[in-house]
């Protein structure tokens, strides 16, 4: 969330300073546990109630002795700063493994979006660690080391949950690679992980710890959203408005399963083995990116959830009537929705109709990992 005087909605060269917005309340909620409070219902910030998980609390609690208490926000900085150069090496990692994305796509990705660059070292939130470690993660997938693959996946999501947008498409993955029974110690890395980062507070409050850090009906301000602002504020907060979200959003995921992420002339039930690194990619990002597009509200941090997965989803599966010229403009338009502040509700149809051209071309666009049905030697 971006206070008023805080205005992006220009992408131009003065120079912004630090806005405190999320970072004092991180470092009050680190700070109690610090003192003691391992009971997450007595543990809050200026901004209200401690709602991540455990993750959070430990890293933050490093980044609070790291800059003396939360008040060397230079150095804060800095270490962001490092943060966003290491995202940026992971996800450059990704790309060049596998080989689908023009190199001038990665200007883009390196300078163009201001908005992202305010996340991480204007604003210090927590999303770009969730999502350092969510692109390690990946990494190490894609080197076939699906345990140390799965426990990074575990630890971003204690720092954010949503990285839980990416879990359909790992679950696939897992199924295809490894069959349900060789699926489940993996999976049994992803839960034990939560269960020992989480085991101070759910041994002093399991309801408050479970409740608060994993609250997936958290009700959002209209307000702040990025994405829905065309709507009349008592629909956004309609439940009924929620649960059509959550069905379309369930119903896409496996119609992508069905259809577009095992391959051609395979049957679902035919899982296979050793998938290859663009189908590593491919189904977890489109998994987030569905997840993206059926949120009840998107903030204007929550940018950096997909903004490095974009160029992917519009190069490694190209429609043919998608030229370049047009997947260029997607990117702008979706930058710019991003960079209105506050949205509006052309801002915010923009950024649907953005969406729904990429959703559209990863359901018509050619597959992006071969059709062979060869086998190699599974990983270990």
């Amino acid at each position: 969330m971006f206070p008023a005087q805080a205005n992006f909605s220009g992408c131009g060269g003065d120079r912004q300073e630090y806005t405190e917005i999320d970072w004092k309340a991180y470092m009050a909620e680190v700070e109690g546990v610090i003192n003691g409070t391992y009971d997450y219902t007595q543990l809050r910030g200026d901004t209200g109630p401690l709602v991540y998980p455990a993750g959070f609390v430990y890293i933050f609690m490093g980044l609070y002795y790291a800059t003396s208490r939360g008040t060397d926000i230079r150095m804060a900085q800095n270490i962001f700063a490092v943060l966003y150069l290491a995202t940026l090496l992971l996800v450059f990692l990704i790309y060049h493994q596998t080989c689908k994305v023009p190199p001038f796509v990665f200007f883009f990705m390196c300078c163009a979006s201001y908005r992202v660059h305010s996340i991480f070292v204007l604003r210090l939130f927590n999303d770009p660690v969730a999502m350092v470690l969510l692109f390690l993660s990946i990494n190490l997938l894609l080197a076939q080391r699906w345990g140390w693959g799965c426990c990074f996946f575990s630890l971003a999501v204690s720092v954010k949950m949503n990285v839980l947008l990416f879990a359909p498409g790992l679950l696939f993955l897992l199924l295809t690679q490894f069959g349900f029974r060789g699926a489940l110690p993996k999976l049994g890395i992803c839960a034990g992980l939560q269960v020992v980062l989480g085991l101070p507070f759910l041994l002093e409050n399991p309801i408050g710890y479970l409740s608060r850090s994993f609250d997936l009906g958290r009700q959002f301000l209209f307000h702040w959203t990025v994405n829905w602002r065309f709507l009349p504020e008592a629909l956004f907060l309609h439940r009924a408005f929620h649960l059509a979200l959550l069905t379309a959003h369930l119903t896409l995921l496996l119609l992508f399963a069905l259809c577009r992420w095992h391959r051609t002339g395979e049957s679902i039930l035919s899982l296979l083995r050793d998938p290859s690194k663009r189908k590593i990619v491919s189904t977890l990002f489109t998994s987030n990116f569905i997840g993206i597009c059926f949120s009840r509200s998107l903030h204007y941090q929550f940018y950096v959830w997909y903004f490095h997965t974009l160029p992917y989803l519009l190069w490694a599966m190209p429609a043919r009537w998608l030229t370049h010229l047009l997947r260029l403009l997607v990117l702008g338009l979706i930058e710019l929705s991003w960079n209105t502040y506050p949205s509006t509700s052309c801002s915010s149809a923009a950024l649907h109709i953005c969406h729904a051209v990429i959703l559209l071309q990863l359901w018509l666009g050619p597959q992006p990992f071969p059709k062979s049905t060869q086998h190699s030697k599974k990983a270990h």
